[in-house]
C-alpha cells in the first residue's frame, strides 16, 4: 500500500522533507493534495481530513502522513515514524532518538528563516513588515546561520565526517540537505559565505544531491520549486 502524503500542492515546505525520504527510499507514496480530484484525490481530499468532526486525534495541519489506519503529522513526527520502515535511521534507540533530536534542532531554524520574512504576524504579508523584516534577517545572518551551521559541522565532525547518524544516509542528512538548499535560495550571499567555514557541510550538501535517487526527483516534476509563497523566500534586500 502506498504512503499518502498530505501537504499544500503549490509549495515545497514543510512536505518537502518527507518527500526528500520518500523519494531516497523508493518508497510508493502518493501526494494527495496535488493530485486531480477524479481519483479522490487533491486539495479538496486534504482538507475533508482536516475538517473532518469525527476524528478524535485530527491533525492541526499539514504535513501528515496516512500509512493505513495510522495518521501522523508533524514533519519529525512523520519522520520519526518513516524513519525504521525506510531503513532511514540505525536499528537502536540511541540512533533513534539522536536522529530525532537533529531533526527537532532544523525544525529550529527552519522556523527561524520563516521568521525573516515574517516576523511580526503571519496574517500580515512580507511587503507589511519590510522594516521588521530587515532587522530581523540581519541578526539571522550575522548570529544564527553561524550558530545553527557550527553545530551541524560539530557533530558531522565527532560522527566521522560524512553523516550526522551513523555510517549511511538516514533522513537527517536528507532534511539537513533541504535546508541547505533552501538557504542557498533564499540567502545565497549568507549561505555560500558560511559554507566556507564549514565544510562538511557543503560536502554533505554535494553528496546528497548526487545521490541516484535525489538526483531523480531534484531535476522532475515531481520538485516543486522554490517560490516566493514557501517557507525560502528570495528577497535580494534580506540577504544584503
Amino acid at each position: 500500500m502506498a504512503y499518502e502524503l498530505h501537504y499544500w500542492p503549490m509549495l515545497q515546505g514543510r512536505g518537502e522533507f518527507v518527500r526528500l525520504a520518500l523519494e531516497e527510499a523508493g518508497a510508493p507514496y502518493i501526494d494527495v493534495a496535488r493530485g486531480k480530484g477524479d481519483d479522490g484525490s487533491g486539495l479538496e481530499a486534504m482538507m475533508r481530513i482536516l475538517e473532518d468532526s469525527s476524528l478524535c486525534r485530527p491533525p492541526f495541519a499539514p504535513p501528515f502522513l496516512k500509512d493505513g489506519a495510522v495518521v501522523v503529522a508533524q514533519t519529525a513526527a512523520i519522520l520519526l515514524y518513516l524513519g525504521p520502515r525506510l531503513g532511514l535511521i540505525g536499528t537502536t534507540e540511541a540512533d533513534r532518538i539522536w536522529a530525532h533530536q537533529i531533526q527537532l534542532t532544523i525544525a529550529d531554524m527552519v522556523t527561524e528563516v520563516h521568521d525573516t520574512h515574517h516576523p511580526v504576524a503571519v496574517s500580515l504579508t512580507y511587503e507589511e513588515q519590510k522594516p521588521e523584516s530587515a532587522r530581523r534577517a540581519a541578526d539571522f545572518r550575522a548570529h544564527r546561520i553561524p550558530k545553527f551551521f557550527g553545530w551541524f559541522e560539530r557533530i558531522i565532525g565527532r560522527n566521522g565526517g560524512h553523516h550526522l547518524v551513523g555510517r549511511t544516509v538516514t533522513y537527517a542528512d536528507l532534511s539537513l540537505f533541504q535546508l541547505l538548499d533552501g538557504l542557498l535560495y533564499a540567502f545565497p550571499n549568507a549561505t555560500h559565505a558560511a559554507l566556507k567555514d564549514h565544510p562538511r557541510l557543503e560536502a554533505l550538501h554535494l553528496a546528497i544531491r548526487e545521490r541516484p535517487r535525489i538526483f531523480a526527483y531534484l531535476v522532475s516534476e515531481r520538485r516543486i520549486p522554490f517560490n516566493e509563497q514557501g517557507i525560502f523566500r528570495r528577497y535580494p534586500e534580506l540577504d544584503a
